[in-house]
């Protein structure tokens, strides 16, 4: 699976003109770490998600959405129950979020 995050990335930087060498520096890494973050093959950092989405003039959120999507495949990919293990816990997400508006 091409990383979802990564896409997102190479899309924004592309649409505003940037060049992988411009952004990595900013990100306090190389030209070679940042296409392997746009291809999938590197995770970056989650306390880097802020700096990438300034430089970037995205919504944080929107990439740590996309961010943490990948986590999790990453995490379940090769299982066969998946899809109930993620349903599993979007219940328990669901339960915690409801008791603390109590």
């Amino acid at each position: 699976m091409k990383s979802q995050f990564g896409e997102r990335v190479r899309t924004l930087r592309e649409k505003q003109n940037l060049y992988l060498r411009q952004v990595a520096p900013l990100l306090e890494m190389d030209t070679a770490q940042l296409s392997k973050i746009e291809k999938g093959l590197r995770q970056l950092k989650r306390e880097q998600l802020p700096i990438l989405a300034e430089i970037l003039k995205v919504d944080k959120d929107e990439l740590l959405i996309l961010w943490l999507a990948d986590q999790l495949y990453d995490v379940v990919k090769d299982e066969d129950v998946a899809l109930k293990a993620m349903e599993a816990a979007e219940e328990v997400i669901i339960n915690i979020k409801k008791n603390r508006k109590k």
